[in-house]
């Protein structure tokens, strides 16, 4: 399926993963919009896109109900909707040190969020249409400090498969990635990003970790692929294995 000509929505398209799927959606001739909570962003996002007639970008808040609702109200009809969208901000603490707020504003982002990006975006979707959401390998290799996270990711892939089944024909599905070089590694890692990221990049098959391209590749397979729903694409560089 070409997305030449469609009509795709990216929550969290200022950076990283949604902006490199940004890209390659213009250099397909696509109509897209980005959408996040920093004005700022966007304005670097569509300046480092180069400022495309086919590009739109518009501030939301996908935790906010009101403002997922206005979005769309906002925009019109849509081909696809995709959200890399992700606030871990403080949430990698052991259990004494987890602060609830931190915990939920992982819960509101990454479960909540496309739970509202499905209520109200599902209404404005072709049938032959798509969402696409992210996980991660958190959810099968979890490790101490990232109880909440990998809690998260599993449950975004129950709702993956609980969406694809009541919105059909609309497609849902998931990437879950694994460790990818992004700057969400400076919240989790600090200034030990380089040397956590060379150590993964040892032990995974792939021999390196993931870039934001990789996923984008990822993502744009499920857009395209009009028989796959339901599914969650691993895309992690072997991690489930070692």
């Amino acid at each position: 399926m070409s997305i030449s000509n469609q009509k795709i929505l990216i929550l969290g398209g200022g950076s990283g993963m949604g902006l490199a799927l940004a890209r390659r959606c213009v250099e397909a001739s696509a109509s897209v919009i980005i959408a996040g909570r920093s004005e700022d962003r966007l304005q670097q996002a569509r300046k480092a896109l180069g400022n495309p007639a086919c590009l739109e970008v518009t501030v939301a808040d996908i935790a906010r109900e009101d403002e997922v609702a206005a979005l769309f109200a906002g925009i019109g009809g849509l081909d696809h909707i995709v959200s890399t969208a992700a606030d871990i901000e403080g949430a990698y603490r052991l259990l004494p040190d987890l602060d609830l707020k931190a915990a939920q504003r992982v819960v509101d982002s990454k479960l909540f969020g496309p739970l509202l990006l499905a209520k109200h975006g599902a209404p404005r979707l072709a049938a032959s249409g798509s969402m696409t959401f992210v996980s991660g390998i958190a959810a099968y290799r979890p490790a101490a400090r990232g109880s909440v996270v990998a809690a998260v990711n599993a449950a975004l892939e129950g709702l993956v498969r609980a969406l694809a089944v009541e919105l059909a024909p609309i497609r849902v599905n998931a990437v879950s990635l694994g460790w990818v070089d992004t700057e969400i590694w400076a919240q989790v890692a600090g200034d030990r990003k380089a040397e956590t990221l060379a150590a993964m990049a040892g032990r995974l098959p792939v021999g390196r970790v993931g870039q934001p391209d990789d996923i984008a590749d990822a993502i744009a397979f499920l857009i395209g692929n009009g028989f796959t729903t339901g599914t969650t694409l691993h895309v992690e560089g072997g991690h489930r294995l070692v």
